[in-house]
C-alpha cells in the first residue's frame, strides 16, 4: 500500500532540511546545488555567505539543449557535471561543497558529480 502524497512531500522536505543543514558554501568553496525533474537535471554553484549565484549549467541551457536532446538522462547528466565544471574553473573555484539536496547519490545525481570531479573539481 502506498503512503498518501501528504506524507511523502513530508519526508523529502524533511530530508532536503537534514542534507541541507549541514551544507554550507562560501565564495571561495561554494555550494553546488543540484536539482532534477523527471525529464531534466539543474544545477547551480551558490555563495551563501553573499547570497549570490556564481555559475549555472542545465538540460536547458543554450549550450547544451541541442547537445544532450538525444543522449539519455545519466549521459546528459555527465555532459552537466562537465559544463559546470569548466564554468567555475574558469572562474578560478577549484573547491566546491556538494548539495544533492532531498535525492539519493545515485544515478543521475552520481553521474553528474562523477563528470564535475573528472573534469577537474574537487568536492
Amino acid at each position: 500500500m502506498l503512503a498518501s502524497t501528504k506524507k511523502i512531500d513530508k519526508i523529502r522536505v524533511k530530508r532536503k532540511k537534514r542534507v541541507r543543514g549541514k551544507i554550507f558554501g562560501t565564495e571561495s568553496r561554494p555550494r553546488l546545488s543540484v536539482f532534477r525533474s523527471s525529464e531534466h537535471i539543474y544545477v547551480q554553484a551558490i555563495a551563501d555567505d553573499v547570497g549570490r549565484t556564481l555559475a549555472e549549467a542545465s538540460t536547458m541551457s543554450k549550450d547544451l539543449r541541442g547537445a544532450v536532446g538525444r543522449l539519455k538522462k545519466i549521459e546528459a547528466a555527465k555532459e552537466v557535471g562537465k559544463m559546470m565544471a569548466k564554468r567555475l574553473l574558469s572562474k578560478g573555484v577549484t573547491e566546491v561543497v556538494f548539495d544533492r539536496g532531498r535525492f539519493l547519490y545515485h544515478g543521475r545525481i552520481k553521474a553528474l558529480a562523477e563528470a564535475a570531479r573528472e573534469s577537474g573539481l574537487k568536492f
